[in-house]
């Protein structure tokens, strides 16, 4: 067996981390993506302090905090504009220990790739598991050039992940929240606007400025399973948020219809058994893909690399647990607290798309009458997420 050959399945944002992570603690890391290319599925991602100090552990969280765009006043709004909360960026730091950083994909990717040596990454190379291992045996994966023997096996392979079916046929697997979201990254407007997500009836809108000077938007709407709209995605969202406050139309006027991306949201709402078995690890949308309504996916799978690399060590021959033991104790650290989020997020989602007018009031008036206690009390729906720090032993953190 090679005890020290690690294999990643998937070159996302969390397969990058967590091989920049076992290659800093002596591993021989193979990535393997299925994409031809390395070309980021995706517009803007939002990484939150936890986030940032978990990269912090690979060298790149200040590299990351200096695309910091946001340094002002943001918040929720209604679509007339009328504002229901202010969050401040400085209060936020303050509690949270560092800022929001909104960027591209692709900045975070090209960021993940200079951490890791040249070769690591191999795409077209599609990976299904053979065997997850055990402590006798290599966990093995079959590519097109042959099999690959490791004595550690990451798999973060997305959603869909064909290693968790594997692993779990029993589980149900995915659900469809309700709805589904659109993204885009355009130029910024000329008329200035503050940062903001604005909460209609079944429908949000958020637009949040880039450090290049660009915007990215988001939106999202409770819709059937698996539809597209006939005339194009510009269109369907120009029906649905065209008459909402600045800066929403311009930004509406400014995107190209071919680069607004739509996806459904499924989640992981029923919690997987264990994110292991033998010497296979589970992470990120793999193990507990969440709705994007607390922006933690992305964050939550930097968390899992991090933490995984802990408990792996440099392996037996660096005088660490044997993997499986390791594997073991990274599923008692992250799946506690990883159902929390999910469950956190789910229910962000429905309060998000209340359609009932009674129900939008009700909500909105609550909205509003928190934040006239001051933006402390809005972040406090952060607590016990955003306020995350990188393991130093290994005991276990929660989230309620």
């Amino acid at each position: 067996m090679e005890q020290h050959r690690a294999v990643v399945v998937g070159a996302g944002i969390g397969g990058l981390t967590a091989a920049a992570a076992l290659c800093g603690r002596g591993w021989d890391v193979t990535v393997l993506e299925r994409a031809a290319d390395l070309a980021p599925v995706g517009a803007g991602i939002g990484l939150a302090p936890n986030a940032l100090r978990a990269l912090d552990v690979i060298g790149l969280g200040d590299r990351v905090r200096e695309l910091a765009a946001w340094q002002g006043d943001g918040g929720m709004r209604r679509p007339d504009g009328r504002w229901l909360a202010r969050t401040d960026a400085r209060a936020a730091a303050a509690r949270f220990g560092g800022p929001l950083v909104l960027l591209h994909r692709a900045t975070l990717v090209d960021l993940l790739l200079s951490a890791l040596p040249e070769g690591t990454v191999r795409t077209g190379a599609p990976a299904a598991l053979a065997d997850p291992g055990d402590t006798r045996r290599p966990a093995r994966v079959t590519t097109p050039d042959g099999e690959l023997e490791a004595g550690l096996l990451v798999a973060a392979d997305g959603i869909r992940s064909a290693v968790r079916t594997a692993l779990f046929p029993a589980h149900p697997g995915p659900r469809y929240s309700g709805f589904t979201t659109w993204r885009t990254v355009i130029p910024a407007p000329e008329r200035p606007f503050a940062p903001h997500e604005t909460w209609g009836p079944a429908r949000v809108w958020g637009s949040q400025p880039l450090k290049d000077g660009r915007v990215y938007a988001y939106a999202m709407a409770a819709a059937p399973a698996g539809a597209h709209a006939p005339d194009g995605e510009k269109a369907e969202l120009l029906r649905l948020f065209g008459d909402w406050h600045h800066p929403v139309p311009a930004i509406l006027d400014a995107a190209d219809g071919t680069t607004v991306l739509r996806h459904d949201v499924h989640h992981l709402i029923d919690p997987l058994p264990a994110f292991h078995a033998g010497r296979t690890a589970l992470l990120g949308d793999a193990a507990h893909a969440m709705q994007p309504t607390l922006g933690q996916g992305g964050n939550q799978a930097v968390e899992d690399a991090i933490v995984l690399a802990h408990h792996i060590g440099g392996g037996p021959a660096g005088g660490g647990l044997p993997v499986p033991a390791a594997l073991a104790a990274y599923t008692a650290d992250r799946l506690p607290r990883t159902t929390a989020v999910v469950r956190r997020a789910a229910r962000t989602g429905r309060l998000a798309l209340l359609s009932a007018r009674p129900a939008v009031a009700l909500r909105d008036a609550a909205v509003t009458a928190v934040s006239r206690f001051g933006p402390g009390l809005v972040l406090r729906g952060f607590d016990g997420i955003a306020d995350w720090r990188p393991p130093t032993s290994a005991q276990p953190s929660r989230v309620s």
